[in-house]
């Protein structure tokens, strides 16, 4: 079974499918790290990117700077949908090469953010959305990121709202509270898919 998960940026995406893969022993494919990993010198995207944006982007180790790459195009949309045309295909390849090689799996966690954006719930079998109330998403932004009010207001007007989200659910995992409340709510989760628990966990 795969599993999509998704939830608007600083919802706590990686928290949940840490805790999947913890309860279940299920892999986990990461479209971040994909992307990033893309991005890396050597990687697939790395020269068109640089052809594309400038060498200004360029950190002293000679890895492309995220955070300036991120100014850039969360500034300007057309910046932005160039961005997606570089880098999206390429990402697109490799988690379809996973997604085939662990489809026999019990169950295989595919952690996308723009997973519903991007029409991708059609290669998922059920859809679980990690939610946050407001405040405490911007506080971990402000604490992770060093994001101000008006760049996080930047980044999720890229994406769907919770509520969008929430209407294509199956799972909704409400991530606002303590570690502990959030654990409980992926047992229960887990369970309603009849997934075994990892060895030495309960369910």
């Amino acid at each position: 079974m795969i599993l999509g998960l998704t939830g608007t940026i600083g919802s706590g995406k990686s928290t949940v499918a840490r805790m999947i893969h913890e309860l279940s022993g299920a892999p986990v494919i990461d479209a971040d790290e994909i992307a990033h990993r893309v991005q890396l010198p050597g990687g697939p995207a790395f020269r068109e990117i640089l052809n594309e944006f400038g060498h200004e982007i360029v950190a002293p180790d000679g890895s492309i700077d995220r955070q300036k790459l991120g100014e850039i195009v969360f500034r300007d949309e057309a910046k932005l949908k160039r961005l997606n045309e570089i880098v999206h295909p390429k990402v697109r390849d490799e988690e379809i090469r996973l997604l085939e090689q662990l489809r026999a799996r019990p169950l295989v966690v595919f952690m996308v953010p723009l997973l519903l954006e991007n029409g991708l719930q059609a290669k998922v079998d059920r859809v679980a959305v990690v939610v946050t109330n407001d405040s405490v998403r911007r506080q971990r932004l402000k604490q992770r990121n060093g994001w101000s009010d008006s760049e996080i207001d930047r980044r999720l007007s890229a994406q769907w709202s919770d509520e969008e989200k929430m209407a294509f659910a199956d799972f909704i995992i409400d991530n606002s509270g303590s570690l502990d409340e959030t654990r409980e709510q992926v047992r229960y989760m887990l369970v309603a898919l009849g997934v075994q628990p990892a060895p030495g966990e309960k369910l």
